[in-house]
């Protein structure tokens, strides 16, 4: 999500005129201010919480009565291999069940929506897009981050919810997200805005109904990740949404919520989800916030299918196809900086952004070339040129979902390589 989607902008500067006629109200006014700020702010004790995880307990933290609902997967692949390994046993009972061929199994589907904020748009116009065309696959793990959080349930679920999808990404505004503090008490608190709304929103469609189906899903083998930052750790965080869908408990749908709110918070901007966790019955509390801090989409680790082969002994021989929705362009958009310091850091964190997406997605490319998969990716071309007049512009948002669908409807919104990349040999 695009840092100026939280920040307000900068207002007009003065008049020469009239900073001329009243320097010393400008120059007074502003140290007796920020003196005030910076009292307040010192006298401020941080706002409480539990204590954070210690280093050494961070994978053994578990969310009481949800084992499984989560994967380190920055280190060690173990407990990835594992759950994919739980996956597959599900997959192979549910195609016996059915009276389906299991020798070969049938290829696997990998669907990743990235982060973009109302550029999300793009992907609702490219998945309805994509089911007009007749050609949508279902998918065998989908993964969201960010804005791609947003859509990835609704993604998982199918064709089904194509309408629920369009609605979310291009007919909220600014105020159906979050709610801005005051300069003050955003600079008091935990961050400059408040994610009530985005929780209201969420919870009108994030219902114990959907989560039923997707645990209806998630018992026939098909996962679903989304993925955010545990601020102390410093690492991201894959979490299993059909486990914790399919866990029964009450807190379920809660957790379900919280994560996908988590994964949409820009920290500084958005105050962050509190998460309880225990080790060995001792509770205490991890601060989650946007995926996107530490990458903006993700598929399956590096090495990881040469780590399946090394568990089970048994060469990998299922296709894999790899879907990446890039919300977003892949080369940064020329702007003309004004030379103030919020619009100058503004800028430098957008374009920093930029640049960790692009890079999530050659990298996500190199992965799927070692392991000949079939790789395919979608972005916003330098073909779709609609002005957008303020952030969660309706107008702008709509015409981008026109824009994916056109192209997925077509069959043109697929590149098999990211510009500068040769085609991935499969």
């Amino acid at each position: 999500m695009q840092f100026d989607a939280i920040v307000a902008r900068d207002g007009p500067s003065l008049p020469p005129a009239r900073i001329v006629r009243q320097p010393r109200r400008t120059c007074l006014l502003t140290p007796v201010a920020s003196c005030l700020v910076v009292a307040a702010l010192s006298s401020c004790a941080a706002l409480p919480r539990l204590e954070a995880v210690p280093e050494s307990l961070t994978e053994e933290a578990v969310v009481p009565g949800i084992p499984g609902s989560r994967i380190w997967m920055d280190r060690d692949l173990a407990p990835f291999v594992q759950v994919v390994t739980q996956d597959l046993a599900r997959e192979r009972a549910a195609l016996q069940q059915q009276g389906l061929p299991v020798d070969p199994m049938p290829p696997i589907n990998f669907l990743a929506i990235s982060g973009g904020g109302d550029n999300g748009a793009f992907a609702a116009g490219v998945l309805a897009g994509w089911t007009a065309s007749g050609g949508r696959p279902v998918f065998r793990v989908v993964t969201g981050v960010s804005a791609g959080a947003l859509i990835a349930p609704f993604a998982y679920l199918g064709p089904a919810y194509d309408d629920v999808v369009r609605q979310v990404a291009t007919s909220i505004g600014p105020g159906d997200v979050f709610q801005p503090r005051s300069r003050i008490a955003g600079l008091l608190s935990d961050g400059m805005s408040s994610s009530a709304p985005l929780r209201r929103l969420i919870e009108r469609y994030v219902t114990q109904a959907l989560l039923a189906q997707i645990a209806k899903e998630y018992s026939t083998g098909r996962a679903l990740q989304i993925a955010t930052t545990d601020l102390d750790a410093g690492r991201q965080v894959t979490w299993n949404m059909g486990a914790i869908a399919a866990s029964g408990t009450p807190a379920a749908l809660e957790l379900f919520r919280n994560i996908m709110i988590a994964s949409i918070s820009i920290p500084g901007a958005v105050s962050p989800v509190l998460i309880n966790v225990e080790v060995a019955g001792k509770q205490y509390q991890e601060m989650h916030v946007d995926g996107g801090v530490i990458s903006q989409l993700f598929a399956y680790p590096s090495n990881a299918v040469a780590e399946l082969e090394r568990n089970t002994g048994k060469p990998w021989n299922r296709p894999i196809r790899v879907y990446l929705i890039r919300n977003g362009r892949l080369g940064p958009e020329r702007t003309d900086t004004p030379r103030r310091t919020l619009a100058i850091g503004r800028r430098a964190i957008d374009l920093l952004v930029q640049a960790e997406g692009v890079e999530d997605v050659h990298r996500i490319y190199r992965i799927a070339r070692q392991d000949k998969a079939d790789f395919n990716l979608a972005y916003m071309g330098p073909d779709f040129s609609a002005a957008k007049r303020r952030n969660f512009d309706t107008l702008y948002m709509n015409s981008l979902f026109e824009y994916g669908y056109r192209l997925a409807q077509e069959g043109t919104v697929w590149h098999k390589a990211p510009p500068g990349e040769v085609e991935v040999m499969r």
